[in-house]
């Protein structure tokens, strides 16, 4: 009788038991949430220069179609469903639009 009585009370965790899972479980959170965090960062930082990119390569064939580059805000060629059916986009970053010069077509800002 005292070998079942044995197996009932051990099949429960010891609260020492419990409080080293926590910890292990703790510590390595700590250590992954940074560098997924960070990896979040680069991604958004990457989307931003392929934005600028495509950006550009669209003022480029707004160019040649209109013989000039479109407005510094991208009003015109934003509401052209040919270049960006989307809508222009904004940056991952911060938010915020992008701009244009419109002598050279290179998107000003956005050195991140």
């Amino acid at each position: 009788m005292s070998h079942v009585a044995n197996n009932i009370r051990r099949s429960a965790f010891s609260l020492m038991e419990l409080m080293a899972v926590v910890a292990i479980v703790s510590l390595l959170a700590a250590l992954a949430i940074p560098r997924i965090g960070d990896t979040t960062d680069s991604g958004n930082r990457t989307a931003c220069h392929v934005n600028r990119a495509e950006i550009e390569v669209q003022a480029r064939l707004w160019k040649r179609a209109a013989g000039t580059y479109p407005a510094a805000n991208l009003s015109d060629i934003g509401a052209d469903l040919n270049y960006f059916p989307e809508g222009v986009p904004t940056c991952p970053l911060d938010g915020t639009t992008y701009t244009i010069d419109p002598t050279t077509g290179e998107v000003i800002g956005h050195d991140h």
